[in-house]
């Protein structure tokens, strides 16, 4: 996945310790394939029904403006208002390209500055973040849905805790580009290397943990599976608060969010199978010899987030091997252990391995979340006496110190695209 966050020095990490799902559902990282990806075309759906109702998960694309209109949560952040300044549709030559800052699947991301005087000589101090997708490449990859699904989520974000698109375009006929907020603290896989024992203090766990919840909850009340939950993807803003990046794996639904009403214990007896709050659970099926498959509900989430803060918490996911084939085989028969008292960190109470015992629980329909969503995670008492409504004011674990200013890069400085800086 490309990560709007800074590069990092650290090692790569092996795609078994990637979190990993049950058998039904595998964990969405960089074993990501073309046989569980849509299809090269831009345009693609499926549909299914359960419990007689049916939810279709579209891929089309659509027609985009070039920028996006501030909305409410994100509408105060000074990076708007060169973007608003700007007297025409923006453009690749209305940006200076300062370096690259990742890689990944489907696209390149770029630090960029806007030009803003009339002769677009001179950049303003606002950093971006730009996501470049080479179509072409991509189109023989058979993942242009991907992009396109990306995009389109994008669009629809309007969250404290998830990426704000400023604009949208296209760099001459194969590139298209999205310009989103940069982030200066990297990632929470890099700040997770530099804690003493490359795992998280419990409070500061629970910090991050809960910034995800909700940015979860948000996704999923507006029809979205985000499917690609792991700290590399967790970037840290300026102010040391979490932004949720890449959906270039997510799903869209056009189920409308329903609460449930509360049943007492006899009633729950009586009822076959849980429904979840947010969008209607669907049929999920192994792709033979492959660690992927098609998920298309919202416990697949709640399932990454328990290996999510396990790895938090541990410095590890629970149930890596030595290969992908022996991580899936420990995903489906290995019961889930915790590292014994010597080897973790003492603060680790039982409320939090009550919770990720919950959360990996097999069976889809009695994980945790897969009733009520986000409210029976919230709940747990791994967050009791957390307040989530003042989360976003409250002070977090690390802030990282002031960027360091950067020059232009040149053409030769990107041996990857050198083609690319021609057209900025």
């Amino acid at each position: 996945m490309a990560s709007v966050s800074m590069s990092s020095s650290l090692p790569p990490r092996p795609p078994n310790a990637a979190a990993a799902m049950p058998v039904l559902e595998p964990h969405y990282t960089d074993m990501m394939d073309a046989s569980a990806t849509p299809s090269s075309s831009v345009s693609s759906s499926s549909t299914t029904s359960v419990a007689g109702r049916s939810s279709t998960f579209s891929l089309d694309s659509a027609a985009t403006p070039s920028s996006s209109p501030p909305r409410p949560h994100r509408a105060a952040d000074v990076a708007w208002a060169p973007i608003r300044a700007a007297a025409a549709p923006l453009g690749p030559r209305d940006f200076t390209l300062v370096r690259r800052v990742g890689a990944g699947d489907i696209g390149t991301v770029y630090l960029c500055r806007l030009k803003t005087d009339g002769e677009r000589g001179s950049s303003s101090s606002c950093e971006y973040a730009m996501k470049v997708v080479d179509r072409r490449a991509l189109a023989k990859r058979g993942k242009l849905g991907r992009a396109a699904a990306e995009k389109r989520v994008l669009r629809r974000l309007d969250h404290p805790f998830l990426p704000t698109m400023f604009a949208d375009f296209d760099a001459a006929q194969d590139y298209s580009c999205i310009v989103m907020e940069f982030c200066p603290g990297g990632d929470l896989h890099s700040l997770r290397h530099r804690m003493p024992g490359r795992r998280f203090p419990v409070a500061s766990a629970r910090f991050y943990a809960a910034e995800v919840l909700l940015a979860l909850e948000y996704l999923h009340m507006m029809g979205i599976v985000y499917r690609d939950l792991k700290p590399e993807n967790v970037l840290i803003r300026a102010d040391g608060h979490i932004m949720l990046t890449d959906f270039d794996l997510s799903l869209e639904s056009t189920s409308s969010p329903a609460l449930e009403e509360a049943r007492n214990a006899a009633e729950d007896d009586d009822v076959d199978a849980v429904t979840p709050t947010c969008m209607p659970e669907v049929h999920l099926f192994r792709l033979r010899r492959s660690l992927v498959a098609a998920v298309t509900a919202p416990p697949v989430d709640w399932w990454a987030y328990g290996i999510f803060l396990y790895e938090l918490l541990y410095g590890r996911t629970p149930f890596v091997g030595a290969t992908n084939e022996e991580t899936l085989r420990n995903i489906v028969r290995r019961p889930l252990e915790f590292p014994s008292a010597s080897a973790a960190s003492p603060h680790i109470d039982a409320a939090a391995r009550d919770l990720i015992g919950r959360l990996l629980d097999r069976d889809p329909r009695a994980r945790l979340g897969s009733r009520r969503g986000a409210a029976d995670v919230k709940s747990h008492a791994f967050f009791k006496g957390l307040n989530f409504a003042l989360l976003r004011s409250s002070a977090p674990p690390v802030v990282p110190p002031p960027p360091a200013a950067v020059h232009q890069c040149s053409k030769s400085a990107d041996v990857d695209v050198p083609q690319l800086f021609d057209l900025f």
